[in-house]
């Protein structure tokens, strides 16, 4: 089951066509990870401060199904679906939120690969409390 954060479009997010612009889906992505490890009672800070852990992306892919718009209400949805040695991917889903009794649309789906590294950027294993809570959802 993904984890669900909702956030509503705001105007810097669009373009001259109030269209959000796409670099803006990966700002989303963030949030949505962010939102994830939140909800299984872990903090990103915490992994930075007390593991000395960082979580840089390497690799990012976003396809774009439709446009999201000035003060659409969308939806994130984040899943974690690889947890290997150091590396960690998380799938996502972008959704407008439908009005009661219809289906959300689908505006874009994609994926961000990283590295567990320390501040050197040297690879390290990911604590076993975050592993253990992504391998539980990625069971799930």
């Amino acid at each position: 089951m993904p984890v669900t954060t909702e956030v509503r479009v705001r105007y810097a997010e669009t373009d001259q066509m109030g269209i959000v612009y796409y670099a803006n889906y990966l700002v989303w992505f963030e949030i949505g990870r962010v939102e994830l490890l939140r909800s299984l009672g872990l903090a990103y800070s915490q992994l930075e401060m007390d593991h000395q852990c960082i979580l840089p992306v390497i690799e990012a892919s976003c396809r774009y199904k439709a446009p999201a718009r000035y003060d659409d209400q969308i939806v994130i949805e984040t899943r974690p679906s690889l947890l290997r040695g150091s590396v960690i991917k998380f799938h996502y889903r972008i959704l407008r939120k439908a009005p009661e009794g219809e289906e959300p649309r689908l505006l874009a789906e994609g994926e961000t690969v990283h590295v567990v590294c320390d501040d050197q950027l040297n690879k390290k294993p990911l604590p076993e409390r975050y592993a253990a809570a992504l391998r539980a959802m990625m069971a799930d």
